[in-house]
């Protein structure tokens, strides 16, 4: 007789225990390699990966070097992830990856190693030096102010991969 209340609570148990697990599934925890950029984006690991998805995807891979101890990349990342425009062209039209190292690939930095730094690759494998920011001696960089800026040329990169690719 004690063995199927010993059987009922394993039941219970057994329920509760799914049911807490399908209510964690629903709570999507941050992604780690949003690093504050946009949790909501799907976000590659390594440059190599971001290459190999970019042209298996057709997509143009978008790569933004910063560093946590950098003001300035602090507040780019914090305009650019409070922007639905660059958080939903992000999600829909790129491979995603950002860097707090560098890479070996020199086209990644044509006119110095700076930050915030960001650079698009079209699925050729080809870096786009067309598509800049407004400073001539920093190519590559924005700052918060330049969000607008810096959308335009996530729409150019968009657009240039259905004009010439």
């Amino acid at each position: 007789m004690m063995y199927f209340p010993m059987m009922e609570l394993a039941l219970v148990l057994f329920a509760s225990s799914n049911l807490a697990m399908s209510v964690r599934k629903d709570i999507r925890s941050p992604q780690t390699l949003s690093r504050g950029w946009g949790d909501e984006i799907t976000w590659v690991q390594t440059y190599e990966e971001g290459l190999y998805n970019a042209k298996k995807r057709n997509k143009p891979l978008m790569v933004i070097h910063h560093l946590e101890e950098c003001q300035y990349c602090q507040a780019l990342k914090k305009a650019f992830a409070e922007s639905e425009e660059a958080q939903a062209l992000a999600e829909e039209h790129f491979i995603m990856l950002n860097l707090m190292h560098e890479t070996t690939d020199k086209n990644l930095s044509p006119d110095g190693q700076y930050v915030p730094r960001i650079m698009f690759i079209d699925p050729s494998l080809t870096v786009r030096a067309d598509i800049t920011g407004r400073y001539s001696n920093r190519l590559y960089t924005y700052e918060p102010q330049d969000l607008s800026l810096l959308i335009e040329n996530m729409n150019k990169a968009v657009h240039l991969l259905q004009t010439e690719l």
